[in-house]
């Protein structure tokens, strides 16, 4: 079981990623809306989707690249401008493209934790 992190400031999203994540057998082990709440969850999870503009700005890039380094968490940005992306954290696994559908979560999750980027394969994620 994969302990996921969603990093998303728009309830109903979070919510929707939440649901897909749980259905599948995974652990939830936060939301967060900002950049605090994101580093304090940061540590107990192996996998986190991330946003890029949230509630305390377009802290997004950075939140991911803090927890890659910070704790070698993998990630998958979810947002609807992956051109805001900039750099992606080292452990970025892709970015997903809002509005997103339950197979690429699904896929970028296997991904994870396989350690294998061909489940990355599907047509929905953009490979960094």
């Amino acid at each position: 079981m994969t302990s996921v992190l969603i990093v998303e400031d728009e309830i109903l999203v979070a919510m929707d990623l939440e649901r897909i994540l749980e259905d599948a057998g995974h652990r939830v082990a936060a939301i967060a809306a900002d950049q605090k709440e994101a580093m304090s969850a940061g540590p107990e999870v192996d996998l986190a989707f991330v946003d890029i503009n949230l509630r305390d700005g377009a802290t997004g890039p950075d939140i991911a690249r803090d927890l890659a380094e910070r704790f070698g968490v993998r990630i998958v940005y979810v947002t609807a401008n992956p051109a805001q992306i900039g750099e992606p954290a080292a452990n970025a696994l892709g970015c997903i493209r809002k509005p997103f559908n339950e197979a690429a979560i699904l896929a970028a999750v296997a991904s994870a934790s396989t350690d294998q980027q061909d489940a990355m394969e599907h047509e929905d994620i953009i490979r960094l």
